[in-house]
């Protein structure tokens, strides 16, 4: 019903004013297409105009960029390329964008740019660029390279007072690709110290505060990726290495076969605090399977360590180190020093207070079983020459040791010692392989140089009898060289069983009835490790 009175209503009010002056709804609908085209050509104009006026002041933008970039860093600045863009919102793009050292700094020799980037790029919103200071939110970064002058010419620039003015910039994140950082020295016998970045991301920059940052470095001795978090900055623009810089940092999977003459893989995890030329670094560098060339054995290796980084000459002072070879621990102190195109030098000082001789064989000599047993002490200087060498043949040591609780892994060897000790005693019946299992001790100084190990003053003890002797034993196991003298608690003729043998020596006991022992006999021992050979040392003379 309410339909049809509808229809009535309609149908009369036509009548009455006619068809053609009633409202038709689809050609309204045509007339707002129109507006909205009409709109939408207006802004797409208005941007084809926008874009044609940004490019005509790109020069003007450049040049804003340049003074402004001049006026922070206070220094000659560089941009090869500059382009601003309204197609995909504000859009600004560099290229060879270098900014040089500050003007004093370049007059005390400094020439390389302080900062080269290759390219750069962000978009930002319009509002952003009407705050103050002007805010961008992502700047994405490719090839920059940071080349920090040597601290002496930046110690003569900063005699010398200036203005530095402000950037009144705020970026929210900038994203750094393939950079590198090098750290220059002054010092003619060194080379720059140079870290590759690999990827950075530093937050919050412009601040005139500390930037959150996050990093992947490459590290290319030994070779492998360290990942840090940690604040950057604020930068010193008068003295760039004094920037401060903290934070933790994981260094996983390092190669150190890509340092000749020893192996295995690293994994190093810490923390540091300092400046960009100064970090002190805090951490821990374990080594499951390390080894050197000359054994090719892997043995555990564990260290704790507090260091400082002195980044403008690449020189590394560790302070000390805690380690542990195996189950041995000792320390160390010292020196990684960098030389100019040869590598790094290594000085240290090594305490062993009661290590396990086993351990430090097993590592460096290659014959195995082991040739003994026992418990090290010993105090060494440690040097390490740089060259590309084997690590084995630039090592050289120099120090004093004690053996005790001696024990050789080879039976003939331990029948021997045993032997000699039952007939020093005057108990020659007894003297038979396997009677008794004696221990010994030993104490002596050493130099191990060009993979040879040579023995001076060496006194070795053992029940009955001691061995003064003096030589040489290379690493391989190959040469076993030494003479001296044993001197015994018996004389010559209570160390034979048979009674005639007895009688005879009986005539030559005055002769060997030296210094208050038994006997004082001389010997010499040759061979290999594995063969050693025992005999009397005939043209042996006393020294005077």
């Amino acid at each position: 019903m309410a339909s049809h009175s509808k229809a009535s209503i309609l149908s009369t009010v036509k009548n009455y004013i006619g068809q053609d002056q009633l409202p038709q709804k689809p050609r309204a609908h045509k007339r707002w297409r129109w507006v909205v085209w009409v709109a939408l050509i207006a802004v797409f104009v208005l941007l084809f105009v926008a874009e044609i006026m940004l490019k005509r002041a790109e020069p003007i933008l450049k040049g804003r960029v340049i003074e402004t970039l001049s006026t922070r860093f206070n220094s000659h600045v560089e941009l090869d390329d500059l382009q601003v863009s309204l197609i995909r919102g504000l859009a600004i793009s560099g290229k060879g964008l270098r900014i040089f050292p500050p003007d004093d700094v370049v007059a005390a020799g400094a020439k390389a740019p302080l900062i080269a980037i290759q390219q750069f790029e962000f978009h930002a919103g319009l509002i952003g660029l009407f705050l103050k200071p002007t805010h961008v939110r992502t700047v994405h970064v490719q090839g920059l390279a940071i080349n920090i002058p040597p601290k002496s010419m930046r110690q003569q620039a900063a005699s010398r007072s200036r203005h530095q003015g402000k950037l009144k910039i705020v970026v929210d994140e900038i994203v750094f690709d393939n950079s590198n950082l090098v750290i220059g020295t002054d010092k003619p016998d060194k080379d720059p110290k140079i870290f590759e970045l690999k990827h950075i991301v530093l937050h919050d920059v412009g601040s005139h505060s500390a930037s959150p940052y996050e990093a992947w470095l490459i590290n290319a001795i030994p070779k492998g990726e360290i990942h840090a978090t940690g604040t950057f900055g604020p930068w010193d623009t008068e003295a760039p290495g004094d920037s401060t810089v903290t934070g933790k940092y994981t260094f996983e999977h390092a190669d150190l076969s890509t340092i000749k003459g020893i192996g295995g893989i690293l994994h190093s995890v810490g923390e540091f605090t300092g400046r960009l030329d100064r970090i002190e670094v805090h951490g821990t560098a374990n080594v499951p399977d390390f080894s050197l060339d000359t054994a090719s054995h892997p043995v555990p290796l564990e260290t704790r360590f507090s260091a400082i980084v002195d980044g403008t000459s690449g020189d590394t002072y560790l302070q000390p180190v805690d380690a542990k070879l195996g189950k041995s621990q000792f320390s160390a102190s010292g020196a990684v020093v960098n030389h100019k195109g040869q590598g790094h030098s290594i000085d240290l000082e090594v305490s062993v207070p009661a290590g396990r001789i086993q351990d430090f064989l097993e590592l460096a000599v290659k014959t195995q079983p082991v040739v003994m047993t026992g418990v090290l002490g010993m105090k060494t200087r440690l040097h390490i020459r740089p060259g590309k060498d084997s690590v084995t043949q630039k090592l050289e040591l120099k120090g004093d040791f004690t053996l005790q609780q001696i024990h050789f892994t080879n039976p003939d060897v331990q029948d021997k010692v045993d032997m000699l000790s039952l007939r020093a005693e005057g108990l020659p019946k007894l003297a038979k392989p396997g009677a008794t299992d004696v221990t010994s001790g030993m104490t002596g100084s050493f130099q191990m140089a060009d993979g040879e190990l040579n023995l001076q003053d060496l006194n070795y003890a053992m029940p009955g009898a001691t061995v003064q002797l003096a030589g040489v034993y290379t690493l391989d196991g190959k040469k076993f060289d030494f003479a001296g003298k044993v001197r015994t608690q018996a004389k010559l003729s209570q160390m034979v069983a048979t009674r005639w043998k007895s009688w005879m020596l009986k005539v030559a006991d005055p002769f060997f009835h030296k210094h208050g022992a038994g006997a004082e006999i001389p010997v010499k021992i040759t061979g290999t490790n594995t063969a050693p050979k025992f005999g009397l040392d005939i043209g042996h003379k006393d020294k005077p």
